[in-house]
């Protein structure tokens, strides 16, 4: 099966199941200038009836782009609910935090600028969390790091999202000094540990579609 089949089928359920309205069209416009690299439409259904199956009330996420999965995500929150997210560039947190206030998110929504690790550092020590969701979609060689924090603001029963883990099959190559691979490969072999240590249980869901071949890892805190 080619890439254009997929293409194809994403479309098709996208027309049917999650089609952009006028807001979220707003969004990726006002993105136009920045990586395309934001989830589709049916990716950002995926964690939307996530979080609603979660009822989470506290979500993080790490890394916004220009706030496409960020209102996603925030939509599916209660009126009372309240989403933290993470973005280390300026420009993007700008653009970010004008798309969420386009779409009506932002009393429950909160940009914060810098880098993630520090940023995560600074939510601990506030005592932020624990949160019920946490979805990583930022530079693939720290997600090790990111894990580690996830695990440690994430309440049990919650859920860790880490996207783009199958970078078109590139995960399996024990050779590959790409530093999002080697990431993404410590990043799998930590979960494997916390699954051993029975702090977790998880899994990797591998797609297909506009965004390619690649796939999720998702977990869930015992």
């Amino acid at each position: 099966m080619d890439t254009d089949t997929w293409t194809t089928v994403d479309a098709w359920f996208t027309d049917r199941l999650r089609p952009r309205d006028d807001t979220l069209v707003d969004i990726v416009a006002a993105g136009a200038a920045l990586p395309q690299i934001q989830v589709s439409d049916l990716q950002g259904g995926f964690l939307s009836v996530l979080a609603r199956a979660l009822r989470a009330r506290r979500i993080l996420e790490i890394g916004t782009l220009f706030g496409f999965s960020t209102v996603v995500l925030g939509r599916a929150l209660p009126a009372d609910g309240h989403l933290v997210t993470l973005e280390a560039s300026a420009e993007h947190a700008r653009i970010a935090r004008d798309n969420i206030d386009r779409a009506g998110l932002g009393d429950r929504v909160e940009v914060r600028l810098g880098q993630a690790l520090e940023s995560l550092a600074t939510l601990a020590e506030e005592g932020a969390g624990p949160f019920d969701l946490v979805f990583v979609d930022a530079d693939k060689q720290n997600n090790p790091s990111y894990w580690d924090w996830a695990l440690r603001l994430t309440r049990p029963g919650g859920v860790v999202i880490v996207d783009n883990v199958v970078r078109e099959g590139r995960v399996t190559d024990e050779e590959s000094r790409d530093p999002d691979v080697v990431g993404t490969r410590e990043l799998t072999d930590a979960v494997s540990t916390a699954m051993a240590e029975g702090r977790v249980d998880a899994t990797v869901l591998q797609t297909v579609g506009s965004k390619g071949w690649d796939g999720f890892l998702v977990a869930t805190l015992t």
